[in-house]
């Protein structure tokens, strides 16, 4: 059985706050988004939309400890048994010594997993064709896409985009793409 997607019901608008709102309101009303896409991060615009919190976050973060243990670890195992030097009387585990580089692992691989783990979340890959759903929406356009499904209302739809001071309404199939021909950044 072959994939069945809904139609999108767009919504174009050119103000950061008459998204963030007119989102709020789709929400109110029950709408199932497709996506919400901006030229820039808004913020709220993820609580707006309901979503759940991030889980890049706890990427980081164990990501992050990862590093820092690799650190200390190996750090400890070339002061203390490989390598063990007495240079003034220093200590086998110098921690004052340590605290540059466990910062500087705990940085470098928290955040290279961190891009890494972005990319797998979102399906970014290289190569990967962006799907535009507006020709200025990597520039200065706002775009709501709700997905068209059996309880999707229309006329309410069209209302909250209107009373929000949508710019553009209009109805598209799953594999729409806008042509990028009156410019934009994309």
């Amino acid at each position: 059985m072959a994939d069945q997607r809904p139609d999108l019901f767009l919504g174009v608008f050119r103000e950061q706050d008459h998204t963030l709102e007119a989102t709020k309101a789709c929400r109110e009303a029950g709408f199932t988004f497709y996506d919400v896409f901006a030229p820039y991060a808004v913020h709220g615009l993820d609580r707006a939309m309901g979503l759940p919190f991030s889980k890049i976050t706890w990427v980081t973060f164990l990501c992050g400890a990862m590093g820092c243990i690799i650190a200390i670890s190996g750090m400890t195992y070339v002061s203390a048994w490989d390598w063990p030097l007495n240079i003034g009387g220093k200590a086998p585990f110098p921690f004052p010594a340590f605290v540059p580089v466990m910062f500087e692992l705990t940085v470098l691989i928290g955040g290279l997993c961190t891009m890494l783990g972005l990319f797998a979340m979102c399906r970014i890959f290289p190569g990967k064709k962006a799907r535009l759903f507006h020709p200025r929406v990597t520039d200065d356009r706002f775009v709501i896409a709700i997905e068209m499904d059996e309880d999707f209302d229309e006329s309410k739809c069209r209302e909250i985009f209107a009373q929000h001071h949508a710019e553009e309404v209009k109805q598209v199939g799953p594999d729409y793409e806008a042509a990028v021909a009156e410019g934009g950044a994309a």
